[in-house]
């Protein structure tokens, strides 16, 4: 405990030092750590493979290697999201409202600092420059806490970014690696109430459980994305097969990747054999309701009868669940069942189905005309992202340098008493 509560208490010293940074001192720390991360590409890769080869062996599936395996140009996409949260505004001490009494005060709300933030994450080795970077800017210090399957990944990167930090003057307890995997010190992490401000969990759902039942801090749940895509009676049939292809086939183990397709039965037997084709031809899994399984067999598509719990299930990988309904109102239905609130996408040229559909449906990330790959935090110009929070308090959606802040109210009188 005493090891854990240590390093906590200097990233709370760190993190006053870094709320009164310069928007230019943090730039400067932000450009040597993109610089940092370039010239230790070698070193980050090396590290990696030994990381790599330890999942291969232990028997980790291809979307866990997926996640887990960095390359050339992701290292390079790893230094520019650094260098694009550089580029970015700097939130703290933003005014985003201001307004006057009657008696004479001026009151505004002023963004500020959250203070230590705490990152538990799995097989994602990007998110310790992602992290690292965002609340640096947003003037929080970072405790980051990886899985054993990354860690030398992590080691190698954070080793660049701490070497950036030293080069532009800032404390190096401003982002911290938690040399520790086990689970004893992540709950002790976890019970550091005071010192540690709010808890970020990444990973499959039994880390984000086991994170949410043990904290004793704050906890925003980047939560599984069961992300349905729906083909509407009226959508565009080529750009629907696009979207849904993307959806589930372009990187299957990420959390905004399409797990349910979800097809009008007015298009379903022009659309469905054309997209299972489509799908098939990438190596997806086809599951589908009876309907589906109909259509798909009559075309010559492979399909498998969906079991009860596929849908509403996180797959991870290339399988994709597919229902044929009637109607938007049994789409809004079964998203409102199964979905996790994450992100859900609608093909229409209808703009009234779209309305209802953005209106109704609850999730982190709506889409209209448009994958569910989207809903990224550097796709959406955040610059980078901590997680995509799938809680609706404080945050809800990808987490960039404006969810990384609180705001405060400032009130300015002239004498006046109550």
């Amino acid at each position: 405990m005493n090891s854990m509560r240590t390093l906590a208490e200097a990233s709370k010293r760190a993190a006053r030092a870094l709320a009164v940074a310069t928007t230019a001192q943090k730039d400067d720390a932000l450009r040597a750590m993109a610089r940092a991360l370039r010239a230790a590409s070698a070193d980050i890769l090396r590290a990696n493979q030994g990381d790599l080869a330890a999942a291969e062996a232990s028997g980790k599936n291809a979307a866990f290697l997926d996640r887990l395996r960095l390359d050339g140009p992701r290292v390079e996409a790893m230094a520019k999201a650094v260098d694009a949260v550089c580029a970015l505004p700097d939130p703290v001490g933003e005014v985003t409202e201001r307004w006057a009494r009657p008696n004479g005060l001026s009151v505004k709300k002023v963004r500020l600092p959250l203070g230590v933030v705490l990152m538990i994450f799995e097989a994602r080795p990007n998110v310790t420059s992602d992290a690292a970077a965002l609340c640096l800017k947003s003037g929080n210090a970072a405790i980051l806490r990886g899985g054993s399957e990354s860690f030398a990944s992590n080691q190698a990167i954070a080793k660049a970014l701490g070497e950036g930090l030293a080069s532009a003057g800032l404390p190096a307890e401003v982002v911290t690696l938690v040399p520790s995997t086990d689970r004893e010190s992540m709950l002790e992490l976890l019970s550091l109430d005071g010192l540690i401000d709010l808890c970020i969990p990444r990973g499959g759902e039994g880390l984000i459980r086991f994170v949410a039942q043990n904290a004793r801090v704050p906890v925003v749940k980047h939560y599984q994305g069961v992300c349905h895509v729906y083909v509407h009676g009226a959508a565009d049939l080529a750009m629907a097969e696009a979207i849904i292809v993307n959806a589930k086939a372009s990187r299957p183990g990420v959390c905004n990747a399409a797990e349910c397709l979800l097809v009008d039965a007015a298009v379903a037997k022009d659309f469905l054999p054309r997209a299972g084709r489509a799908l098939v031809s990438r190596g997806v899994e086809l599951r589908g309701d009876d309907e589906a399984q109909r259509l798909l067999r009559a075309a010559g598509v492979p399909v498998t009868p969906a079991k009860a719990d596929d849908f509403g299930r996180e797959f991870l990988q290339l399988i994709l669940a597919v229902k044929v309904v009637n109607g938007l109102d049994e789409a809004l239905g079964h998203i409102a069942r199964y979905g996790s609130e994450h992100t859900e996408a609608i093909v229409t040229a209808d703009k009234a189905a779209a309305q209802r559909f953005t209106r109704e449906v609850c999730a982190s990330a709506v889409m209209v005309n448009a994958s569910t790959r989207f809903n990224d935090g550097g796709e959406l110009g955040l610059g980078a992202e901590v997680g995509i929070s799938t809680s609706r308090l404080h945050a809800f959606g990808p987490m960039g340098l404006k969810e990384l802040t609180a705001q405060k109210y400032v009130v300015e009188g002239d004498g006046q008493v109550r």
